[in-house]
């Protein structure tokens, strides 16, 4: 029989702990060296090696008792209910309450507090804050975390992330440390906690500028109160959906005021102090839109440009950028690589030839002749070579460039675009690369003409668009290359219009002479641009994005799917996914490509044993691994 593995036992254990301390006998525990997740009654965590060092048993353990204690002490509905809309306050809220429920645990057992700051010292180092020098490399959720849990345990920051947090500890102190010393007392409250937590977040101006209900709380002061309070004038109290609808749906002339009271408010923006370059532009998340009729318009376009990624920055600096991004692919895990190989070999698979056997004519089959020795009375038998179907296929990646994605996450798109665009290129795919974002901040020489011209009212998109071309479809990968390392060039990420953006890459792509087009995007949030949100409805953007998803889903042969990165994309797009870290990012963008070319072999198998056999009418369509 054969032995076995060490580690088997000590999974069993931990599966059992993990059981145990969230009170769910049916929480089925899984291993795996994919990224630990839970997902109802299902957690993944670390997959431990043969040896079990005592360091990867703490780091094990502490994914799992985090699991159990989010599973015993936290309610998805609550949490939903006081969950931040806007990406980096909901991250904050997570970190917060991540932090409330393993403090929980902590409290009560010493061995449990030992896992989870073990499992907490490694996580928050892959993530980059052991090295972290400036406060722009460190995320204020992470800190926030750690804040929070110091506050309900008593336990300082680890060491090794503790530089990291005393770069954001002054600015948070001063400006919430009462509230953080209330959060004690909420510990075992989860509504109260919650509530306590949004205070924070507007104490530390990361508040959902948009959140209907939370101005309702704050005593419904301000213009989102009077919104609401006008919009229950004319709602229907007995139908959350049309709620909804009349609040999307206001008046043009409520619109108008609106943004009249926004322009004055605005006037001397274009004359204000610009942001550092790279700056993080506020992301509000605003309500979506079902209004059936609207406009978008565009004040000009003179100063719109479409330029290749070369001539925005000079040879010498293009080449040591490009050397920048080569030393982290050296260092990037294998994860990506390997994923990228199976798109490969799915890939060249669907491309192979196949032969037909045991016809009448073609080329003599060799491995039948045995028989005719055997029995000379077999007839010859013969093969013909035939070639699998596959359809002649080009990819758009179009990378989100606005200023919110400086950093880490701009690094792995990069970084997770070159060895796509490599793996496809070896396949005979096709592969066009390109980036969206503005010229300026505040709005630029579009701004200024506004301004110019009157101030017109309601004057549409109002900035510079730039749309970057850092491959072409038709162009080699090695003549590329060096182009993409103009995404880590600071300054170049400023803000970002979705919707025109995404019309844009969809023209490209539609003109092109391939059968199968598919378009991927990725972004870490909603539209947002400062200087055409301040004169114009709140949420004029993301209608006029949505609109163009749908144009696109409903009318266009063009596969549209989408990785928001932090931002729940689904909202949005029928195909789409959210990853939470940005190190997630080149997984789930293989797996959607994975995805999308093992829907096209599905079904092509399966309409071809549909003539072979007549099986079930709804019979799996499964694809062998290769």
């Amino acid at each position: 029989m054969k032995p076995e593995n060490p580690s088997e036992p000590f999974k069993r254990a931990v599966g059992t702990a993990v059981r145990a301390l969230s009170g769910e006998p049916e929480l089925e525990v899984t291993f795996s060296a994919e990224p630990p997740a839970l997902r109802g009654l299902k957690a993944r965590l670390p997959l431990p090696s043969r040896n079990l060092a005592p360091s990867e048993v703490a780091v094990v353990r502490g994914a799992g008792d985090a699991y159990a204690l989010r599973r015993a002490h936290h309610e998805d509905k609550v949490h939903d209910q006081f969950r931040p809309q806007s990406a980096d306050a909901a991250a904050v809220f997570e970190s917060a309450e991540q932090a409330r429920v393993e403090a929980i645990g902590s409290i009560a057992m010493k061995g449990v507090a030992d896992n989870l700051t073990a499992g907490l010292e490694q996580r928050l180092t892959q993530r980059g804050l052991a090295k972290a020098r400036v406060k722009a490399d460190v995320p204020i959720a992470d800190v926030l975390g750690l804040m929070v849990r110091e506050k309900l345990t008593g336990e300082p920051p680890p060491e090794s992330v503790k530089y990291a947090v005393d770069l954001w500890r002054p600015f948070i102190e001063e400006n919430a440390g009462k509230d953080l010393e209330k959060l004690g007392n909420t510990i075992r409250d989860q509504t109260a906690f919650a509530k306590l937590t949004r205070t924070i977040l507007r104490d530390l101006k990361l508040s959902d500028e948009f959140d209907a209900d939370e101005a309702s709380d704050d005593s419904g002061e301000g213009e989102n109160a009077e919104n609401q309070e006008q919009n229950g004038e004319e709602q229907d109290s007995d139908s959350q959906s049309s709620e909804a609808d009349m609040q999307e749906s206001e008046g043009e002339e409520g619109d108008e005021d609106a943004s009249e009271m926004r322009a004055e408010q605005t006037d001397d923006l274009s004359d204000a102090q610009e942001p550092e370059d790279g700056m993080k532009p506020q992301r509000p998340e605003q309500p979506f839109s079902h209004q059936d009729e609207w406009g978008y318009k565009v004040h000009t376009l003179l100063f719109d440009e479409e330029i290749e990624a070369q001539e925005l920055c000079d040879p010498e600096e293009l080449g040591r950028l490009r050397n920048f991004l080569d030393q982290q692919l050296q260092a990037m895990s294998g994860v990506v690589s390997r994923l990228a190989n199976k798109l490969q070999r799915l890939l060249m698979a669907q491309q192979n030839r196949t032969w037909e056997f045991d016809i009448e004519e073609g080329m003599l089959d060799t491995s039948r002749l045995p028989r005719i020795i055997i029995d000379p009375m077999y007839p010859l038998s013969f093969k013909r070579e035939k070639d699998m179907t596959f359809r002649d296929t080009v990819v758009t990646l179009l990378l989100d460039n606005s200023g919110s994605m400086r950093g880490r996450p701009i690094m792995v798109a990069a970084m997770c675009a070159d060895i796509l665009a490599r793996t496809l290129e070896r396949c005979a795919v096709k592969t066009e690369i390109l980036g969206f974002t503005t010229r300026a901040w505040k709005g630029g020489q579009s701004r200024e003409k506004w301004i110019a011209d009157g101030k017109p009212p309601h004057p549409g998109r109002l900035n510079d668009l730039r749309h970057i071309i850092y491959k072409a479809a038709d162009e080699p990968w090695r003549r590329a290359r060096k182009s993409l390392g103009l995404m880590m060039r600071e300054g170049l990420l400023k803000e970002n219009i979705d919707g025109e953006a995404l019309m844009w890459a969809h023209n490209r792509i539609v003109g092109r002479p391939e059968q199968r087009k598919i378009l991927m995007v990725i972004s870490d949030g909603a539209p947002v641009d400062d200087s055409t949100l301040s004169v114009n409805a709140g949420n004029y953007l993301e209608r006029h994005l949505r609109r163009v998803i749908e144009e696109i889903e409903e009318k266009s042969s063009v596969e549209l799917t989408a990785i928001g990165i932090g931002h729940d994309v689904t909202r949005y797009y029928r195909k789409a996914v959210t990853i939470v870290d940005a190190e997630q990012l080149g997984g789930a963008m293989t797996e959607q490509l994975i995805g999308l070319f093992h829907e096209e072999k599905g079904h092509e198998g399966h309409v071809r044993g549909a003539k072979r056999v007549a099986g079930p009418k709804h019979a799996p369509r499964r694809v062998a691994a290769h």
